[in-house]
């Protein structure tokens, strides 16, 4: 594989420690006493970053295990589930619910603006008995974070267990798991922690925990029953073997976020440049309010296709950027600036090769993105 710039909406760069890390003393995870201390050492630091006292996990899959196992462990059949939905992942959660038997109702917004809390108090007050509610923190695809600080509280009194995906928004944005009192929270290795892809990460409330026990049908997994894990670090025991490595790395990834005491506000300041710098320069954004602290979703310029900017990026500058899919298929494209990828050196190269890349295309010349950006410092 060739050495590229990774800019892409996750995986990400990984810092030379989180590599390292990797290649870590290995034991037997099964049998060896310590490493249940170093795996619950572990979750207490996410702890800090989830901001809760509720139980973490971390699994053995990529952010997608997360979603469905928090669909097979709370949802049975004929449940009734409130898929909030103005994006692509908000829309595919309710995929999932329906594996397991749900009765799905779709709360369907404006793709282009965050989550209105009064529109969504409306619908709710005449739609009512909802079991779990399933939304998601940060719209990948289209750059649009939801205030699950406003949602989660208003689902949640209304008697609702809320399943919340953060796995693109997860140490990039504001996430007080505790006082929004959000029941599960799902994130992942590859995105803003910048370590590699193949864990998830999430934490469960008592809420959470009591729904799976009452369930009147047995889950229908094994893998995505979270119940197996009730209990694990009073027992000493795992429900299968865990990646000891991967674990190795993202805890220095961990470590890496709270050391760093404005990791967030990077974050923020970064992805507010970048819109800045784009819309100067005459492009324009696909969305209109929401945006988010981790990636940025712009419209291709006319004439010019993505695969061919895509192509361009990565043959001629050896960088990778993010494109659409579903009904933005070809016509936007994106910018990861979370974890590693938040930095101004990464941010200005990867702006230079898109200047570079669009007067090769043919795009119009105008104002030149790295030029702005150093301006801006």
């Amino acid at each position: 594989m060739k050495r590229r710039l990774i800019m892409t909406p996750g995986p990400t760069e990984i810092r030379d420690n989180v590599k390292n890390a990797f290649l870590a003393p290995v034991t037997n995870p099964d049998l060896d006493l310590d490493f249940v201390e170093y795996y619950s050492e572990v979750c207490n630091n996410l702890k800090t970053i989830f901001n809760t006292e509720n139980d973490v996990l971390i699994l053995n899959g990529e952010g997608i295990l997360g979603l469905e196992a928090s669909c097979a462990s709370l949802i049975e059949p004929s449940d009734k589930v409130l898929c909030i939905n103005n994006g692509i992942f908000g829309k595919g959660f309710g995929d999932f619910a329906k594996l397991y038997g749900a009765d799905v109702t779709y709360y369907s917004a404006d793709l282009k603006r965050s989550i209105d809390v009064k529109e969504l108090s409306d619908f709710l007050d005449s739609n009512p008995n909802f079991k779990i509610a399933t939304l998601v923190h940060c719209e990948t695809p289209s750059g649009i974070t939801n205030p699950i600080d406003m949602l989660c509280p208003l689902l949640k009194s209304k008697g609702i267990i809320t399943v919340v995906d953060s796995v693109s928004a997860f140490a990039g944005e504001p996430l007080l798991t505790d006082k929004w009192q959000i029941d599960i929270v799902i994130a992942g290795s590859q995105k803003c922690l910048s370590a590699s892809p193949g864990l998830t990460i999430l934490s469960i409330s008592p809420d959470a925990w009591d729904a799976m026990r009452n369930r009147k049908n047995p889950i229908a997994s094994f893998y995505s029953n979270l119940l197996l894990w009730e209990n694990w670090y009073e027992k000493k025991a795992f429900p299968y073997t865990q990646p000891e490595s991967n674990i190795h790395q993202l805890n220095r990834a961990v470590l890496n976020v709270l050391e760093e005491c404005d990791f967030i506000s990077r974050h923020k300041n970064t992805a507010e440049k970048i819109r800045k710098i784009f819309t100067d320069c005459g492009f324009e954004l696909y969305a209109n309010s929401g945006f988010s602290n981790t990636v940025t979703t712009i419209l291709l310029p006319d004439g010019v296709s993505f695969i061919n900017l895509f192509e361009t990026m990565k043959n001629d500058f050896g960088v990778l950027i993010g494109g659409g899919f579903d009904f933005l298929e070809n016509k936007i494209f994106r910018i990861g600036h979370m974890g590693e990828n938040c930095y101004d050196e990464k941010i200005y190269l990867t702006l230079k090769s898109l200047d570079e890349a669009f007067e090769k295309l043919g795009v119009p010349k105008g104002k030149k993105l790295h030029k702005v950006y150093a301006e801006l410092d």
